[in-house]
């Protein structure tokens, strides 16, 4: 069938740049993530048809961000005074952002990407199960067994098991 991508980047594209923001903080780089929803988009606009294409969109967006994300968690490319005020904006923080690091890292090591995206969806932005399900393209009871087994690793960290 194929979609407009133009009046996909029209209709959509305040959406697709508040959800870059929301994740990426910084306004340069959630415009970048934004043009990079829409070239994959174009890409495969051949291949997809116009329904749900919000959730759609909201969901490259996501997994475009989350990408970014651990790019720049694996090669910080902060120019010196960006780095300096994050060091400054996270003064007397270090030790519990460093421990929240460590145990996002222990929860998610083991578990598929999509995982990530299933916890920002609805544990952090709120998302009914039901929607995260439709973003994910997966079952309403398999994103449930997927946060079950998150809650369940992070009771066994706090633990100590």
């Amino acid at each position: 069938m194929g979609v407009n991508v133009e009046d996909l980047y029209r209709r959509y594209g305040p959406m697709v740049l508040r959800r870059c923001r929301q994740m990426l903080v910084d306004e340069q780089q959630a415009l970048d993530a934004m043009q990079d929803v829409f070239v994959r988009i174009l890409r495969r606009q051949a291949d997809l048809d116009d329904r749900a294409c919000s959730s759609l969109l909201y969901r490259v967006a996501t997994n475009v961000c989350l990408n970014r994300l651990r790019t720049r968690r694996r090669k910080p490319q902060e120019p010196a005074s960006d780095l300096l005020l994050t060091q400054i904006a996270s003064a007397g923080a270090e030790v519990d952002r460093a421990q929240a690091r460590s145990l996002l890292g222990r929860v998610f090591g083991s578990e598929p990407e999509s995982t990530a995206t299933i916890a920002m969806l609805h544990l952090r932005d709120g998302l009914t199960l039901e929607e995260t399900a439709e973003a994910v393209n997966m079952s309403v009871s398999g994103v449930r067994k997927r946060l079950r087994k998150l809650k369940a690793a992070l009771s066994q960290i706090q633990e100590g098991v």
